[in-house]
């Protein structure tokens, strides 16, 4: 019984500290156009890097990702306000050096503790441009 209740305390406090790595900074909603025309709403992190906005994908292959290359037009929910943009796949390695420098510098030990969970070593850059 004892290792059963240090067990499950274990996992509580491992997904407690998950939750607040995810979740206890700026996470932002970015919707898409999905190829059967339906919403998708995507809750990531986001970074201004003083030329514009950049979010990141883990890999290529995310759905939000593939909408994008179909239908570049994004809506960003961020703050209360919802801004309209233009998303461009920033190449890497560029793109993906970018991205990891600037989310480590702003989410510090929680970026870390993410990257134990999610393998971010192909993680694609995506910059998000206003929408004329």
């Amino acid at each position: 019984m004892g290792l059963s209740v240090a067990l499950l305390g274990a996992a509580l406090a491992f997904a407690a500290v998950t939750l607040y790595a995810l979740e206890g900074r700026e996470v932002v909603v970015v919707r898409t156009r999905a190829a059967d025309g339906s919403t998708r709403e995507t809750r990531t992190w986001v970074a201004d890097d003083g030329t514009g906005v950049l979010i990141e994908a883990a890999f290529a292959e995310r759905p939000f990702v593939q909408d994008l290359l179909v239908n570049p037009v994004a809506e960003l929910e961020r703050g209360g306000s919802i801004y309209r943009y233009r998303a461009v796949i920033v190449p890497n390695p560029e793109g993906h050096v970018r991205i990891r420098a600037l989310l480590a510098e702003k989410y510090g030990w929680a970026d870390r503790w993410v990257g134990l969970l999610q393998d971010t070593s192909r993680s694609v850059a995506v910059r998000l441009e206003p929408a004329n």
